[in-house]
C-alpha cells in the first residue's frame, strides 16, 4: 500500500467554514484557531467515525482516496481478491441480484470474489468462545475500528477488556492468502471508511492491500462504465458464509455466533449509534461490577449505515434488506460444507494486541474556562444558555474545549449575536462617517473643479499673453524636449521651426538640440542642473544675433527662456535705448569723480547720451 494519507482532511478549497465538523466530532478531534482560515482534522486524536465527513454539506471533508492504488493492483500481474462486506445488501439496492453484483467485480478486473460472510462466521466463533470461557472478566467487542480507537485514545482503561480479536475482514483476508498464497492482492469492499487505517496494522499493509468504500466502488464502475446489464451472473467463492451475512446488523455478530440475546439470558449488551456507544463506555468503565454483560459495540447504527456508503438514512429498511439478503445466502448454504470449512479455518490464530494512545486532554483550570465564558459573554451562570448551537452540550462544556485550544468564540451563536449588534452600530457609525466625508469630498471636488476652472482659465490667458509677445517664448524639460513656445519663438528659429510647428502646434515634444546650436542649448543644460539662471546672454544665431535670458522653472526638471533677436526693428530702438542707459548709469558715478577734472565737458557727454536716447524715443513715437 501507498505511503499514509490521513483518513481524514479538509479541502480548503471547498471548506465554507460552517463549522458543522467541528460541532459533530465526537472527541474534539478538530480544531479551530484564530490564526488558521479553516478548520484543521488532527488526526492524532481522529478516531475515524466519519460523522464529519457525513454531514459536510460543502462535501469539504475528504478521506484518503484508494481508486488509483486498486487500478494499479487490477492492471498488475499479480492476481486479485475481492473481499465484499455482506453490507451490500443495504447498498446496491439498484442492483437487482447479488450475482450480478459479483459479476460486475469480475468485469472490473478482480480475479476472485469472496464475501466477507464466512470471516464473520469464524469471528463470531471465537466471540462465542470467548465469552463462555470469561470468568468474571467481561469484554468489549473489536471489529469496529472507530470503537478500536476511540477506547484506545480516549478510554486507555479500558484496553484491556478489548476482545483480543480481530475482525472479519482480516480473518477473511488471512483465509485468502492461506488459499491463493501471499502474492495474492487482497482489496476489502466495505462501507466503514477506517477500515482503510485498520489494514495497515497487520503485516505492514500486506494482508489487506487496499480497501475500497462502497462510494469508491461505485465511482470506479462509473469510470469503467460496468452496468448490471452489461454483466454476466456469477457467484461467490467459497468458502461460503452462514448467518455471518448479518453482520450489517449491530447484533449480527452475536446471532452468527449463537450467542443468547434474550433479555434474562443473554450476557452480552449491544450498543449502536455515537449516543449509545458513550453512554455504553462510561457505564462499563463505572458500573461494570453491577452490569455484569459483555459489550458488543458499534460506532455506527451497525454496518448498514458506515459512512462509505452512498446513503445514510432509511436505517429499518436496510435492516430488512439486510435480513432478506441473509436467508437467501442462508438458504443457498450447503450446510456440511460449511461445517467443514469452519473446522478447517478454524485453526488460524485470529487473536490481536491493542496499544493505548492516551489523547485526552487535561481539564482547563476553572479560571480559564470563566475566562473564556467571560468572552462570550457568559461570566453569570443565568446567562449560560445551552442552547447547543456550537455542537457541545453545554456553555461550559465548551468554554472548556476553547481554553484547551481547540475552538475558537466565533463557534458560540450568542456571542456571535452580540458582536452582530455591535457591528451593525459600528457600521451605522461608519455610515453616518462615510456620508459627512462624501459630502465633504463632494465639496473638495466643486472647489477643485472651479480652481480648475481658473487655471484653465489663467493657462489660457497666459497663453494668449505670449502669443502677443515680440519676444521669444520657450519653455523645455530636463530633456530639452519642448513643452510650450509661443509663435515669436518659432519665428526667431526660423523655417525648419515653422514647419515642425504645421505638424505639431507650438513644437509640444520637439528636440530643442534639433533647433538650436550647441553653444545655446548647453546654456539650457546649465541652467537645469546647476538650477541658476543665465541672464541676457548675446549669441549668434544663423544671421542674426539673439539675446537670451534661462530661468529655472522646477529645480533641475523645468526651465524657461526669453529670446529677442536683436536685429529686428522692435527690438533694436529698445535695446539701445536699454544699453545707452545702461551705459549713463556705469559711467555715471565715474563722471562724477572726474567732473571737476573735465569740468563742464562731463555735463555735456551727459547730455549729448540723453539726446540721443530721447531723439531715439521720439522717432519711434511717430513711426
Amino acid at each position: 500500500m501507498n505511503e499514509r494519507k490521513p483518513i481524514f482532511y479538509i479541502n480548503e478549497q471547498k471548506c465554507r467554514n460552517t463549522y458543522s465538523c467541528v460541532r459533530v466530532c465526537p472527541v474534539n478531534a478538530i480544531e479551530v484557531r484564530a490564526q488558521k482560515e479553516h478548520p484543521t482534522i488532527i488526526e492524532s486524536r481522529c478516531i475515524g467515525c466519519g460523522l464529519c465527513f457525513i454531514d459536510c454539506s460543502p462535501r469539504a471533508v475528504e478521506f484518503r482516496d484508494s481508486r488509483d492504488e486498486v487500478k494499479r493492483l487490477l492492471s498488475s500481474e499479480r492476481k486479485t481478491a475481492a473481499l465484499v462486506s455482506p453490507s451490500i445488501a443495504p447498498e446496491f439496492v439498484d442492483i437487482t441480484d447479488y450475482r450480478k453484483f459479483v459479476g460486475m467485480l469480475r468485469a472490473l478486473g478482480f480475479d476472485y470474489v469472496h464475501e466477507d460472510s464466512f470471516g464473520v462466521d469464524l469471528i463470531a466463533a471465537e466471540y462465542a468462545d470467548l465469552v463462555s470461557k470469561a470468568e468474571g472478566k467481561y469484554y468489549i467487542t473489536a471489529n469496529c475500528p472507530p470503537i478500536v480507537k476511540l477506547i484506545e485514545k480516549y478510554h486507555p482503561e479500558l484496553v484491556p477488556n478489548l476482545a483480543p480479536l480481530v475482525s472479519p475482514m482480516i480473518a477473511t483476508a488471512m483465509v485468502v492468502k492461506e488459499l491463493y498464497g501471499e502474492d495474492v492482492a487482497t482489496i476489502f469492499i466495505g462501507p466503514c471508511i477506517d477500515n482503510k487505517d485498520e489494514a495497515h496494522l497487520y503485516r505492514g499493509g500486506k494482508l489487506v492491500d487496499s480497501v475500497l468504500t462502497f462510494i469508491e466502488l461505485r465511482q470506479l464502475f462509473d469510470e469503467f462504465e460496468i452496468q448490471e446489464r452489461t454483466v454476466k451472473m456469477s457467484e461467490f467463492d467459497p468458502p461460503y458464509g452462514n448467518w455471518g451475512a448479518l453482520y450489517p446488523l449491530p447484533a449480527g455478530i452475536v446471532q452468527a455466533g449463537g450467542i443468547k440475546r434474550d433479555f434474562f439470558t443473554s450476557n452480552v449488551i449491544t450498543a449502536a449509534g455515537k449516543e449509545e456507544v458513550f453512554e455504553a463506555l462510561n457505564d462499563f468503565g463505572q458500573y461494570i461490577d453491577t452490569i455484569h454483560h459483555h459489550f458488543n459495540l458499534f460506532f455506527c447504527h451497525g454496518c448498514m449505515l458506515g459512512p462509505g456508503m452512498e446513503r445514510h438514512s432509511e436505517r429499518f429498511r436496510r435492516r430488512a434488506l439486510v435480513r432478506l439478503y441473509a436467508e437467501k445466502r442462508v438458504g443457498l448454504l450447503d450446510k456440511a460444507q460449511w461445517q467443514k470449512d469452519m473446522e478447517r479455518w478454524s485453526k488460524l490464530d485470529f487473536s490481536r494486541s491493542f496499544n493505548p494512545n492516551d489523547q485526552r486532554i487535561p481539564e482547563p483550570p476553572a479560571e480559564a474556562i470563566n475566562e473564556v465564558l467571560k468572552i462570550i459573554g457568559k461570566d453569570n451562570p443565568d446567562e449560560e444558555l445551552n442552547c447547543g448551537a456550537c455542537g457541545y452540550q453545554s456553555c461550559r462544556e465548551f468554554a472548556s474545549t476553547v481554553a484547551k485550544g481547540l475552538a475558537v468564540p466565533e463557534m458560540c451563536h450568542t456571542f456571535n449575536l452580540r458582536n452582530k449588534q455591535e457591528y451593525i452600530e459600528t457600521l451605522r457609525q461608519t455610515n453616518r462617517k462615510l456620508a459627512e466625508t462624501k459630502k465633504a469630498l463632494k465639496d473638495s471636488q466643486e472647489l477643485a473643479m472651479r480652481e480648475k476652472e481658473m487655471a484653465q482659465s489663467a493657462s489660457d490667458m497666459m497663453h494668449n499673453m505670449l502669443e502677443k509677445l515680440p519676444t521669444g517664448v520657450v519653455i523645455v524639460d530636463n530633456n530639452l524636449k519642448i513643452l510650450h513656445s509661443n509663435q515669436s519663438f518659432i519665428n526667431i528659429i526660423g523655417e525648419d521651426a515653422k514647419s515642425i510647428a504645421d505638424i505639431i502646434p507650438g513644437l509640444v515634444g520637439a528636440d530643442l538640440k534639433t533647433l538650436m546650436p550647441f553653444n545655446i542649448y548647453n546654456m539650457f543644460t546649465f541652467v537645469l542642473k546647476e538650477d541658476e539662471p543665465v541672464v541676457s546672454k548675446d549669441f549668434r544665431f544663423e544671421d542674426n544675433m539673439l539675446n537670451i535670458s534661462i530661468f529655472p522653472i522646477r529645480k533641475n526638471k523645468i526651465c524657461g527662456a526669453i529670446i529677442r533677436d536683436l536685429f529686428s526693428p522692435e527690438v533694436q530702438g529698445e535695446e539701445v535705448t536699454n544699453r545707452v542707459s545702461e551705459v549713463i548709469e556705469k559711467n555715471l558715478e565715474m563722471v562724477q569723480k572726474i567732473g571737476f577734472l573735465l569740468g563742464e565737458g562731463a555735463s555735456e557727454t551727459e547730455q549729448m547720451l540723453n539726446s540721443i536716447i530721447e531723439s531715439y524715443k521720439k522717432r519711434r513715437v511717430t513711426r
